[in-house]
């Protein structure tokens, strides 16, 4: 669990600007107060003191963002109930699930649907669009989003295509590969093509990559138990717990 926590020590910064105060990494992401996009990791252990979380609140304030803070609970086991005691709130819990290369389980893509590498502006664009969408989230994609995707370092991008009518209807990545680790995020299908295996085979087609790649453990955290059991189907098995914590 404390090397995972340390991949995302790692991978969160980048493209964000950070700040160490205290026990906790800050990261800030540039020209967006989405609350996904700028939270604060501890340290293994982390015990602060009061004046440290007031700190780290301050941090947040000063940037009109709100303050918030995601970590894997094994890492920091007494850190919630001192966050709690401090007026934070718990946003919920997701369970974190890993996947070894030898009980990864191979799902091809349903009748009808291509799963492809984006090549153009224009499929990342739709890609993230329909991720947006399928997450609630507005689907219009600017042009700064869409070369920020293309430029990313050691991600991998997969998107799933309608192959009648060439929509794009989901996405998913797999975020760099550090030290063995990597993480697997944005598996999203649009609603009126769930529960025809997609976000299955999304799953199992970049998890398959990352371990040929030489991951040796690809993680997730899904938003609820329903997701959970897809990415059950592929080979990944609960291994801990995440929390998300904010101070409205």
């Amino acid at each position: 669990m404390s090397a995972i926590q340390t991949y995302v020590r790692t991978t969160a910064p980048r493209g964000r600007e950070t700040e160490q105060v205290g026990p906790f990494l800050a990261t800030y992401s540039p020209g967006t107060p989405h609350p996904m996009l700028n939270y604060a990791i501890p340290e293994d252990g982390a015990k602060p003191t009061a004046a440290e979380i007031d700190a780290l609140t301050a941090a947040y304030r000063r940037r009109d963002l709100l303050p918030r803070l995601e970590y894997f609970t094994d890492v920091a086991p007494d850190l919630e109930k001192l966050l709690v005691g401090a007026g934070y709130e718990l946003e919920r819990r997701v369970p974190l699930m890993t996947c070894a290369p030898a009980a990864r389980v191979g799902k091809p893509a349903p009748a009808g649907i291509r799963l492809r590498v984006p090549e153009s502006a224009e499929d990342f664009r739709r890609m993230r669009s329909a991720q947006n969408t399928a997450f609630g989230e507005p689907a219009d994609i600017g042009d700064d989003e869409v070369e920020q995707l293309q430029s990313g370092t050691g991600v991998r991008h997969l998107l799933a295509e309608d192959v009648e009518t060439g929509a794009v209807v989901g996405g998913g990545l797999a975020l760099e590969i550090v030290d063995g680790t990597t993480e697997l995020a944005g598996i999203a299908v649009l609603e009126p093509y769930r529960g025809r295996g997609i976000a299955a085979a999304l799953t199992a087609h970049l998890t398959r990559e990352v371990h040929e790649a030489g991951a040796h453990t690809a993680f997730l955290t899904p938003g609820d138990l329903g997701i959970g059991n897809v990415y059950a189907r592929v080979g990944f098995r609960p291994a801990g717990e995440c929390v998300h914590l904010s101070l409205s």
